[in-house]
């Protein structure tokens, strides 16, 4: 047992070994953090960690830290670097050299095709420069903030875009990044003039378009991604199905962020005031004329001669619900004041 046991995670070790040593870019190989994913995977559990659980618990009898002026400076980063990110993915080969429809690795010593290694790698790094947005979160107590979108969006990205660098840095794939960058130089302005301050909220009121351009491009990368699958491309299917499928996860997170924060008008989101009284002005608009009629109809039986009495007060106050429209589901207070009744109630 312990020689099979041996013998498999021998076979296990040499696989691997075979695997990063054959089979990836040897230019990108003693590039910093590509040597093994291991640190990578490391760095991507203890931000989930650090996320949900170690972080707000240190912060859980701390005052929240402003950081107003850290925010703006990191925001402004962002969106430099973004833009960086993406005028170099269209210099090295999206502007006018790569096919959107078939575009192969290139993994010769070609200055540009350096250049597109680069600059994936460079992609690399950014997913944990966007880490930090988690930290500050948790540093200003921000912990609705952090749900389970934004931590499995940015514990997954930092390992997938490793394998990318690691073998493939460079051809089809590269789009995500490309349109990823985009969408990231909008986001972090939006971000940036938010934190400048309650004079700028006014002009923010574009936010919702801003998840729904996040939407679109996991559309777009689905749509270029598949496509591999059904022609003829000199690219690994695999991995392009496996951008494919990230497009997915992330379209079905951000459109359930996007129909609870944007879409999902229900009463109960409604300060309690304006939700009673639209109730109250509801049921009053359509009962008005039944009203009318049914106290008319009820006169009689609500007569002076009506010796007041428990089980009377219970059917006289069953049959108020029943005129007015009202009933326990509602927050709505009926207040009666039946000091007859009141008094003959033992």
């Amino acid at each position: 047992m312990k020689l099979q046991m041996a013998v498999m995670l021998k076979a296990i070790s040499d696989n691997y070994h075979h695997i990063m040593d054959e089979k990836s870019d040897p230019r990108v190989n003693n590039w910093f953090m590509m040597s093994s994913p291991l640190p990578t995977l490391a760095i991507c559990i203890c931000y989930g960690y650090f996320s949900k659980v170690m972080g707000p618990k240190l912060m859980e009898n701390r005052k929240p830290f402003s950081l107003k002026r850290t925010m703006i400076i990191y925001n402004l980063f962002q969106v430099i670097f973004s833009a960086w990110l993406f005028y170099e993915g269209l210099a090295s080969g999206w502007w006018n050299d790569y096919s959107f429809r078939c575009q192969p690795v290139d993994y010769s010593t070609n200055p540009k095709a350096l250049r597109m290694a680069g600059s994936s790698w460079w992609y690399y790094i950014s997913k944990f420069t966007e880490l930090l947005d988690t930290l500050f979160f948790v540093l200003r107590k921000k912990n609705n903030q952090i749900s389970a979108l934004h931590v499995i969006h940015h514990g997954i990205m930092p390992l997938s875009t490793w394998v990318g660098v690691k073998f493939i840095p460079g051809g089809h794939s590269t789009f995500f990044g490309l349109l990823n960058t985009f969408v990231h130089i909008v986001m972090y302005g939006y971000y940036l003039l938010a934190a400048l301050g309650p004079r700028v909220k006014p002009y923010l009121w574009w936010k919702k378009y801003l998840t729904a351009l996040q939407i679109t491009q996991f559309v777009l990368i689905m749509i270029h991604a598949f496509q591999l699958l059904f022609i003829k491309c000199d690219y690994p299917k695999a991995f392009a199905g496996w951008i494919g499928l990230h497009a997915i996860l992330f379209f079905f997170l951000f459109k359930s962020f996007y129909e609870e924060s944007y879409t999902k008008k229900t009463v109960k989101n409604l300060p309690k005031s304006v939700e009673e009284e639209k109730t109250a002005n509801i049921y009053s608009n359509n009962n008005n004329n039944n009203n009318k009629n049914n106290n008319n109809n009820n006169n009689d039986k609500y007569s002076n001669s009506r010796k007041p009495n428990k089980e009377n007060f219970t059917n006289d106050f069953n049959d108020y619900e029943l005129i007015n429209g009202f009933n326990n589901n509602l927050r709505i207070r009926v207040n009666i004041n039946n000091h007859n009744a009141d008094k003959s109630i033992k």
